[in-house]
């Protein structure tokens, strides 16, 4: 089987792990990348692909690397707000995307995008890390199957120093970034709630601090599903000690996850502590996205995980705006 010819849009710090997860895969050829500069792409090979041949195509348009170097499938490593253009641009020349988070910032443009790659017939996942892990496997399985019971209640926790970490870059500038902490790292946390309950949500409530930034940096947010499902969420982003936590609650007993990265979970079934057999996929969201385009697994995120977490997002931002409840427009 040939390889998949892929391309790098956005030569930023955190692209820099795609690049060296994706030379690593025996699947994948990097045939391009693509920045507003060359020097930045130059700078971004000598830190990521000095030693990698054959040496990936540069380019400082997006539509010339599609015409040109005819990829497969690409990653898109922009500014959380460029993420619907870039996103529709590459759906249009026909590649497969893997998206970093969040997939876009308004969920008229999430809907948009789902009706494009469905068109299209091509594989769009988004690059969140807990559905890729046998924990959180494990945990929407025990919630469908009602093992532990009903569940009641989840709440979880973020802390991260990125109030300080971020300052005069582009996360910090809402024409850019979206919104502060909440939509940046505190994304993985949301989308390891809404991924993990499968529901539509019915009501938001939020509150957040920018602590003197444009953006917001801390925020609590209470949610209810429309299953009954009630969820909160501690995002602390002027916080030097980093962690996270979830607690998802049932009638018969609990799960306490790492919610970001899955690194460690404990099970209570009644009063009890009970071993969880952890089965099923284990990979990065950039192995999902091959093993799904050459058909070996199901991909873990989809456009319509990336719709309901941009309804809630909405949600959330019209909430603070407005200092009461908001409903998600579905």
């Amino acid at each position: 089987m040939s390889k998949v010819r892929m391309a790098i849009l956005g030569c930023g710090g955190m692209s820099g792990e795609h690049a060296q997860r994706f030379k690593g895969n025996s699947d994948v050829e990097i045939v391009a990348l693509c920045d507003v500069s060359e020097e930045v792409i130059n700078d971004y090979i000598e830190r990521n692909l000095s030693d990698y041949e054959p040496r990936s195509a540069i380019f400082t348009d997006a539509a010339a690397m599609y015409a040109e170097a005819k990829p497969d499938a690409v990653t898109i490593v922009t500014p959380h707000t460029m993420h619907f253009s870039h996103g529709l641009q590459a759906v249009k020349a026909g590649c497969h995307v893997l998206m970093e988070k969040p997939m876009v910032t308004d969920s008229a443009q999430a809907m948009q995008l789902a009706a494009a790659v469905e068109k299209a017939g091509t594989v769009l996942v988004v690059g969140y890390n807990t559905p890729c892990t046998p924990a959180f496997e494990y945990i929407r399985n025990v919630i469908r199957s009602g093992e532990l019971g009903k569940l009641e209640l989840v709440t979880g926790w973020q802390t991260q120093n990125w109030r300080t970490l971020t300052v005069g870059t582009w996360r910090q500038k809402p024409e850019l970034s979206g919104g502060g902490q909440m939509y940046d790292s505190g994304a993985h946390m949301f989308n390891s709630l809404v991924w993990s309950v499968e529901q539509p949500i019915e009501t938001v409530y939020a509150l957040v601090d920018n602590v003197g930034t444009p953006v917001d940096i801390n925020g609590v947010v209470s949610i209810r599903f429309v299953s009954g499902v009630l969820a909160t969420m501690t995002i602390g982003g002027n916080c030097p000690s980093g962690g996270a936590g979830m607690h998802f609650i049932f009638d018969d007993g609990r799960i306490d996850v790492d919610g970001r990265s899955s690194s460690w979970i404990k099970v209570y079934k009644g009063g009890e502590e009970i071993q969880p057999e952890l089965q099923g996929y284990a990979n990065t969201p950039n192995d999902n996205f091959i093993d799904a385009i050459v058909g070996r697994a199901e991909q873990r995120t989809s456009p319509l995980n990336g719709v309901i977490q941009s309804q809630l997002m909405d949600a959330i931002y019209q909430s603070v705006a407005s200092g009461q409840p908001s409903r998600p427009q579905n």
